[in-house]
């Protein structure tokens, strides 16, 4: 049985159809890519899998859970983490502080002041930045790093609740192409590693094409696509969407 399970999605704002019937799954251990150009649904099928949409019809089960229309923070304490187009860290905290803000809510230990925060789950923090190679900067004010380091701890803060299932919404929005590849070969090791499934949007094709075990591309709301890189980049209606009748993909490779 496949870890997630989208079965039949809508979402509707109005008399617009955001989403339209999307079904798909995504087992253990596999890097799956939504993809489809501007307006096609993606955000709203990411909000609704991390319980920001309620989905009009359709079920979403996660593990033999059913978590459509569950609030975020809840389907997050079953193991689904996510990771945001724009970063969320805390730019005044260093590196370490910050990812052991994320242990601490993992453990519902953000109110107990009596104690200082920095005695909290440190050694466990510093794990998790050893994996994302940002150990060395740990006391390193967020504010001040690169932004492809800053997509690190991110990374490292969405890791610390032990995620099963981790939703990314363009991770490599903003980076250089050496930056991009950088962290999602970091992600794919830990696909590899922790067993970790992952869905996640990307606009740079590169990306896509280098990384993802399959792909999903959405348009107007409707799954139109699903395979790995060779059946999507050959598929006519994908082709249509993104570039018009006639024209296709050319094949991308990573920047090391």
């Amino acid at each position: 049985m496949s870890l997630l399970q989208v079965n039949n999605i809508s979402k509707a704002f109005g008399g617009v159809k955001a989403v339209n019937g999307v079904s798909f799954d995504l087992p253990g251990g596999q890097l799956l890519a939504l993809l489809g150009p501007n307006g096609a649904g993606k955000s709203t099928c990411f909000n609704i899998l991390n319980g920001q949409y309620r989905p009009d019809t359709g079920s979403i089960r996660f593990d033999g859970h059913e978590i459509g229309g569950m609030k975020p923070r809840d389907i997050w304490r079953l193991g689904v983490g996510r990771t945001f187009q724009i970063s969320a860290t805390f730019s005044s905290m260093t590196v370490v502080e910050n990812v052991q803000m994320a242990l601490m809510s993992r453990e519902r230990k953000l109110f107990q002041l009596w104690r200082p925060a920095a005695s909290f789950f440190r050694d466990e923090a510093m794990e998790l930045l050893e994996q994302v190679g940002m150990a060395a900067q740990a006391q390193r004010p967020c504010g001040v790093l690169a932004y492809g380091d800053v997509k690190r701890v991110e990374l490292a803060i969405a890791m610390a609740n032990r995620p099963r299932l981790l939703l990314m919404d363009e991770p490599t929005a903003g980076m250089a192409p050496k930056e991009r590849n950088a962290l999602m070969a970091l992600t794919k090791k830990l696909v590899v590693e922790r067993n970790l499934s992952v869905l996640f949007t990307e606009h740079s094709m590169d990306v896509v094409f280098a990384f993802a075990d399959r792909m999903i591309v959405l348009a107007r709301g409707q799954l139109i696509a699903e395979g790995d890189g060779e059946t999507i980049r050959n598929h006519p209606k994908v082709q249509e969407v993104y570039f018009g009748s006639g024209k296709t993909f050319e094949k991308e490779e990573a920047v090391s």
